[in-house]
């Protein structure tokens, strides 16, 4: 077993884990460690805990120091000058004449380098716009191109439901979500409600697919031919989350469906649902 804390380095950023070198830390505290960028100073999310040393990736990297005053309040004036690079930048993209929408800035923490993040619907050429930049901060700079995603995480907002976006609140990662989701959750495919303000499906998808997944695969599906105490029928509809399915009988065609529990039915035959192949081609946009 190893001991592990996990540290953020922006709020609701991915989890890195580091080794405490013997500290004991609290979540909320600072800390000073090493990463690819150089030092960083980041906040303990996850306090000490032991973990199987076959679940980390090693090296694990030791924390440097907890974080002293000098520390935070370098941090804090790092967050006043990712202000000033912003407005800066910002005028620099215009005299360019560049396609691209500035998103963040971030300085690393012993100021080597200065991080530019946009979004642009294409490769943009901003050789330019780097070497102004470089000249008037006098040190490294990175324009990095990010996706609509990762714009909505940096900048946070409301979604449709009225609460904060779940991506800037508490995912860390974005898992992949599709069409065939809100298809199986009997959701509308009309794209205004089933994509967030990121434009792409809604992370909150993700959240049921595994407990829907489990109903699919004991309810028979639409077309399918099944026994009941009544007669054998076909099923014209299904509630997956009722556990209830429509079934028109042979012996009376001409009467309405009748309400069966899932319980209650053998299946002779389960037809094969439609392909999502033939999902129409606007929604693919949606999908990662």
């Amino acid at each position: 077993m190893a001991d592990i804390i996990g540290v953020r380095f922006k709020n609701m950023g991915k989890l890195y884990y580091f080794d405490p070198d013997g500290h004991s830390f609290t979540r909320g505290d600072k800390v000073v460690v090493e990463t690819s960028y150089g030092l960083d100073c980041g906040e303990v999310a996850m306090a000490n805990r032991e973990v199987d040393e076959k679940e980390l990736v090693k090296p694990l990297k030791k924390v440097v120091r907890p974080a002293s005053t000098d520390d935070i309040q370098r941090a804090q004036e790092n967050v006043e000058k990712e202000k000033r690079a912003f407005e800066i930048c910002l005028d620099k993209i215009k005299v360019h004449n560049l396609d691209m929408k500035l998103v963040n800035v971030e300085y690393t923490f012993d100021n080597s380098k200065i991080l530019f993040y946009f979004t642009a619907d294409g490769r943009v050429d901003f050789r330019e716009l780097v070497k102004d930049l470089a000249s008037v901060f006098r040190t490294r700079i990175e324009l990095r191109q990010i996706g609509v995603r990762d714009e909505a995480k940096m900048l946070g907002g409301l979604g449709i439901c009225g609460r904060p976006f779940c991506c800037s609140q508490f995912l860390s990662d974005f898992q992949p979500v599709s069409i065939k989701m809100a298809k199986e959750q009997g959701l509308s495919l009309n794209p205004t409600k089933i994509s967030g303000a990121c434009g792409r499906l809604m992370c909150c998808l993700k959240y049921e697919q595994e407990l829907y997944d489990d109903l699919i695969k004991v309810t028979p599906r639409v077309g399918a031919i099944v026994s009941t105490k009544d007669g054998r029928g076909i099923v014209t509809d299904s509630n997956l989350l009722s556990g209830e399915v429509m079934v028109l009988f042979d012996k009376s065609p001409d009467s309405p469906p009748v309400t069966v529990n899932v319980r209650d039915i053998k299946v002779i035959r389960n037809n094969r649902s439609r392909d999502d192949v033939e999902i129409a081609e606007e929604f693919d946009i949606l999908e990662d």
